[in-house]
């Protein structure tokens, strides 16, 4: 598995990381041991998650699966979406902020996390107090990097200028795969001109991009769109199809599937310092890490972008 810096900071992650918003959600503390013994036998070192998932549940299984290999990894959370019914336990306040990192760390049973994200913009929020408190957290050695997951364009902008010399966040997480290319148009030209690194997350489209869906059929139950109801049946387009055959064709000419292709696309760009997949067995999380091995080249990458325009 090879190494990628995070932005421009000196922070190294593996090109695939773990996402872990499975743990304590879809399985339990055992599967999660199987997963992350997995994922680290895979060469892979850097693990997200968040104070939210499986109901807080996520953090304390990983922290518990992981034990004493915890300086061995990258472990990366985030907070701010609300936990529970209380509307003060979420948010980018100093107080909520002072909170749930220890909260966090008692979770994960650890001292310190590598990387804290801000996981969705707080409006009722000044980004200048987010910011300060988290730069406390950074001086204090709780915190070694921050980031921001869910920002736009401008708010990457508008928080690297807010910063003014404090700790400014390193990397940006947003949805980003071959089928969800917003990001495209302000998130990572944002990224690439403050240098931050990019860390797309739910990189086979919830499962379209892993070729378990076929054209006119339901979605497998225990699958994501199965459990989204209408939702996952709009996902189900004739259009979405019409591009998986056109990248799954292009996949099989270079004798690759299509799921390796949704790997390599990503990591084609420079921006992209590691792509999170979720995983609820060691097969997958096996299958992933494999993925990384197809480096496209640059002409490559515009080809299949184009394919699907």
């Amino acid at each position: 598995m090879k190494m990628r810096r995070l932005g421009t900071s000196g922070l190294k992650v593996s090109e695939v990381g773990l996402g872990c918003n499975n743990f304590g959600m879809r399985i339990d503390q055992k599967a999660t041991q199987g997963v992350v013994d997995a994922a680290l036998d895979a060469g892979i070192t850097f693990f997200d998650t968040a104070d939210v998932y499986g109901g807080t549940k996520s953090e304390e299984f990983l922290g518990k699966a992981l034990g004493k290999r915890r300086g061995d990894i990258i472990l990366a959370t985030k907070f701010g979406m609300r936990i529970g019914d209380d509307p003060r336990r979420m948010g980018g306040s100093r107080r909520w902020i002072m909170r749930a990192v220890e909260d966090s760390l008692t979770r994960l049973g650890t001292d310190w996390i590598d990387l804290y994200q801000f996981h969705s913009p707080d409006t009722d929020t000044p980004i200048d107090e987010t910011l300060r408190a988290l730069d406390d957290l950074v001086t204090q050695g709780k915190v070694r990097y921050i980031g921001n997951s869910n920002f736009s364009g401008w708010q990457i902008a508008d928080a690297d200028w807010t910063a003014a010399g404090g700790s400014r966040f390193v990397s940006a997480q947003n949805q980003y795969s071959l089928l969800e290319r917003k990001v495209e148009f302000e998130v990572l030209p944002a990224c690439e001109h403050f240098g931050l690194g990019f860390l797309p997350f739910f990189p086979l489209a919830s499962g379209l991009l892993s070729g378990k869906y076929k054209r006119g059929e339901k979605p497998p139950e225990g699958t994501r769109l199965a459990a989204w109801g209408a939702r996952g049946a709009a996902a189900l387009s004739d259009k979405n199809f019409d591009k998986l055959e056109k990248l799954e064709a292009w996949a099989a000419e270079r004798d690759h599937t299509l799921l390796e292709l949704a790997f390599a696309w990503l990591l084609g760009h420079e921006v992209v310092s590691s792509v999170i997949a979720g995983a609820t067995s060691a097969e997958q999380v096996a299958t992933n890490a494999a993925a990384a091995a197809w480096a496209l080249t640059p002409e490559e990458v515009k080809e299949v972008g184009a394919l699907i325009s």
